[in-house]
């Protein structure tokens, strides 16, 4: 299960719609358990794809900034989000063949959706598993 902070939430759709009608994209911070990840805050990564508008790249300096912020915060990289901004939600074939964190979980924004929509997948490796989402106040 994935239990996203108020704060982390609307971080996540905040950049979604500050985005629009790029894809935008960052990472999680917070702490894994066997059975629950905890995403406290959402970090924001600059999305390099050659083509924003249909797909993501984590910009690799600032995902490692994101990295050495949580090892200086005792904090974990726990997940990474992005959002389509008129797409469905679910991944895309390009989202899933280029999945490459195992034990990671992968936030969807959907804004497509009304209201906007979260959703969350863990990449065990092999495939994406869904996983349920709770929003902590």
């Amino acid at each position: 299960m994935l239990a996203l902070s108020r704060s982390a939430y609307d971080a996540i759709l905040d950049h979604a719609r500050a985005d629009a009608p790029r894809e935008a994209c960052g990472a999680l911070l917070g702490a894994r358990g066997d059975d629950r990840v905890l995403a406290e805050a959402a970090r924001r990564v600059p999305n390099v794809a050659d083509a924003p508008r249909v797909t993501y790249e984590l910009d690799s300096e600032a995902t490692l900034a994101v990295f050495d912020e949580a090892e200086a915060t005792g904090r974990d990289v726990v997940g990474f989000y992005h959002s389509h901004p008129a797409g469905p939600a679910e991944l895309s074939d390009t989202d899933r063949e280029r999945a490459s964190w195992p034990g990671y979980v992968y936030v969807l924004a959907s804004l497509a959706a009304r209201p906007p929509t979260l959703d969350a997948w863990r990449w065990t490796g092999d495939t994406f598993e869904r996983e349920p989402v709770t929003v902590e106040e």
